[in-house]
């Protein structure tokens, strides 16, 4: 399904997410149409573990302190801005040189990104400005019946991740 340029419906921590394969242009342009979304914001990449998200960050523009402090909080519901490996597509950063990754210890999102073999973009469940989807059947209700949808609960944050620039430390987004 992810590797076929879809885009699919998954359970997150606090919501349900919407995401596709990262380094799909394809999947990207549908899931911006999807939300009715604007390709200058960028996106979350979600990952079970580090490997999979470090090939899109620039290592070498992180300290040692600033590795620990993300790894302090991961996994969980923090989500890094850190800056953006230069390879990088524009369609993930948007109109910014970092990139958003966090390591989920969301079970199902766990189980799906070992089974894609990478990272997948991570972003609520709604059309842009409008409440996410909570439920499975509000999913299929918000974006057709047919619509690619991994059944499963949500975990038991009650507010979207966290962000936080690692380089400044700066809160972008408080729950």
């Amino acid at each position: 399904m992810l590797q076929k340029n879809n885009v699919i419906a998954y359970p997150t921590e606090s919501m349900f997410g919407l995401g596709c394969n990262p380094m799909s242009k394809i999947a990207v342009e549908k899931l911006l149409y999807l939300k009715n979304r604007s390709i200058e914001k960028g996106f979350i990449l979600v990952g079970s573990n580090y490997s999979q998200i470090k090939i899109y960050l620039n290592e070498l523009k992180l300290s040692k302190q600033q590795k620990k402090n993300m790894f302090l909080y991961w996994p969980g519901p923090f989500t890094f801005l850190v800056p953006a490996n230069s390879l990088v597509p524009f369609w993930l950063t948007g109109k910014f040189n970092t990139i958003a990754v966090r390591i989920s210890a969301h079970a199902g999102i766990i189980e799906l990104c070992n089974m894609f073999g990478g990272a997948l973009i991570s972003t609520s469940a709604n059309i842009s400005n409008m409440k996410p989807c909570l439920t499975s059947e509000s999913v299929l209700k918000e974006f057709g019946s047919n619509f690619p949808l991994l059944y499963g609960k949500i975990g038991n944050e009650t507010h979207p991740s966290k962000i936080i620039n690692i380089i400044n430390g700066k809160l972008i987004r408080d729950a």
